[in-house]
C-alpha cells in the first residue's frame, strides 16, 4: 500500500531538518528558544543547577517517569556503580584503537541491570564508571574502583583521578550535569525516542542516543571552544583575532545556537558557577575577554541575526578550570544527558506508539 502524507506534511520543507515539527508530547523539559529559557519539569534551569545536587535534579526530573526519592536514588546510584565497575575488564582487553567514547558504548552493551535496581538508573551509574575508567585506561593508568558513598559528580573526579576531589570541584561539576540533563527533542533525544518507540530496551535507546551525540554537529562543540581560547591567547588579541576569523568566514565556537535567538540560559548558570570556583585563574579572564569582544564584533557583523553566548562557551572554561581533559567532554556530557535519555524512552514506551514519519519522494517516476 502506498503511503500518502497528508497535506500538512507534504508542505514541510524536506531540507528543514524538522524544524517546527512537533514530534512528541513531554512533561520532562521545554525549551523556549525566543525568551532564552530552559524549564525542567517546571522549575527553571537556574532553580536547579548550582542549588540541587545532580541525585536531587534526576529524582525531580524522573517524578512522572520513574519515581525515586533522592536519597534512594544516590544509594542505587552508587550501588550501580559498583556493579558496573565488573565490566572494567572487558574495557581493558578491547582494541587500543577504541575511543573513550566508544569504549563506553561497548560497556554499556555489556551491561546488565544491577539486582533490584531500575535499567535507567543502572545505565546512569554505569556510564561514570565507564567514562573514568575508559580515560585512564587509554592513557595507560590504572583504573580506579568506585566509593559508592560519594555523589555522582565526586565519584567520577574521584575515579579519574585517584584521590577524593576537592568539593569546590565537585560542587562544579554537580553545577554542569545539571545543566546537561534534558533540553527538549534534540537529536540524541529524538532517537533515543525513536528506538524506544520499537519498545526495544532503554539500553539500546542510550546506544543509539550516543551514536548521534557522536556526531560534531550535536556534541563535539565546547573542546573547539578551548582551542579558540588557546590560539588567541591573550585578552589583547581578542578583538583582531575575532575580526580576522569573521572575515574568512569562520564560526566562532560557544556562540549561536540552533534554538535559542537569545542568550542560552545555561551560559550564565555556569559563568556563575566559574566565578564561585575561581576569580584569579587567567582562563576564566580570558574567557570573559573573549566573550566580549565576540558578542561586540558579532552583532556588527551579523547585525540581522541574533548570536548569544551558548552553553559550550562556559561549559569549555569550567570543565577546563576543574581539569577534565577536554578529550572527555562528550562522553562527560553523554554520562550526564543519559538521565534524560531515560526518561523520555519511558516517556515514549508509556504512549504505546511508533514513530513513524513520512518522506517527501524527490526521485524520478516511473515511465
Amino acid at each position: 500500500m502506498t503511503e500518502v502524507p497528508n497535506p500538512a506534511q507534504m508542505k514541510q520543507d524536506p531540507t528543514a531538518g524538522l524544524d517546527g515539527v512537533v514530534a512528541a508530547t513531554t512533561r520532562l523539559s521545554a525549551v523556549d528558544g525566543q525568551k532564552g529559557t530552559l524549564i525542567l519539569h517546571g522549575r527553571k534551569i537556574e532553580d536547579l543547577a548550582g542549588k540541587v545536587p545532580f541525585e536531587q535534579a534526576v529524582s525531580h526530573l524522573w517524578q512522572d517517569v520513574e519515581p525515586v526519592d533522592v536519597h534512594t536514588l544516590k544509594i542505587s546510584l552508587g550501588e550501580a556503580r559498583i556493579a558496573a565497575f565488573s565490566l572494567v575488564p572487558l574495557l581493558e582487553s578491547a582494541a587500543d584503537t577504541l575511543s573513550v567514547f566508544e569504549r563506553m558504548q561497548l560497556g554499556l552493551s555489556a551491561l546488565q541491570p544491577a539486582k533490584d535496581v531500575p535499567e535507567a538508573v543502572s545505565i546512569v551509574g554505569a556510564l561514570s564508571v565507564f567514562l573514568a575508567a575508559s580515560h585512564r585506561i587509554s592513557t595507560g593508568q590504572r583504573t580506579f574502583a568506585p566509593d559508592s558513598t560519594l555523589s555522582t559528580a565526586a565519584d567520577i573526579l574521584r575515579m579519574l583521578g585517584g584521590e577524593t576531589p576537592i568539593s569546590a570541584h565537585a560542587d562544579a561539576l554537580d553545577r554542569y550535569l545539571v545543566t546537561i540533563l534534558d533540553h527538549g527533542l534534540n537529536a540524541s533525544t529524538f532517537t533515543a525516542r525513536v528506538i524506544g518507540s520499537t519498545q526495544a530496551s532503554m539500553k539500546q535507546a542510550v546506544l543509539g542516543a550516543m551514536g548521534a551525540l557522536s556526531g560534531p554537529l550535536h556534541g563535539g562543540a565546547p573542546g573547539p571552544v578551548l582551542d579558540m581560547i588557546d590560539a588567541i591567547g591573550e585578552p589583547v588579541n581578542a578583538e583582531s583575532w575575532i575580526r580576522q576569523a569573521l572575515a574568512r568566514k569562520e564560526r566562532l565556537m560557544g556562540f549561536g545556537h540552533r534554538i535559542y535567538r537569545t542568550r542560552d540560559p545555561r551560559a550564565d548558570v555556569l559563568k556563575d558557577g566559574l566565578r564561585k570556583l575561581s576569580r584569579d585563574n587567567p582562563k576564566v579572564q580570558l574567557a570573559e575577554n573573549i566573550e566580549t569582544a565576540a558578542l561586540v564584533a558579532l552583532k556588527t557583523a551579523k547585525p540581522d541575526r541574533p548570536l548569544e553566548t551558548n552553553v559550550e562557551f562556559y561549559t569549555a572554561v569550567l570543565l577546563d578550570a576543574i581539569g577534565i581533559d577536554r578529550s572527555l567532554f562528550t562522553p562527560l556530557f553523554a554520562t550526564g544527558r543519559a538521565a534524560g535519555w531515560c526518561a523520555h524512552v519511558v516517556e515514549q514506551q508509556d504512549t504505546g506508539k511508533l514513530i513513524r514519519p513520512a518522506s517527501h519522494y524527490a526521485g524520478p517516476m516511473p515511465h
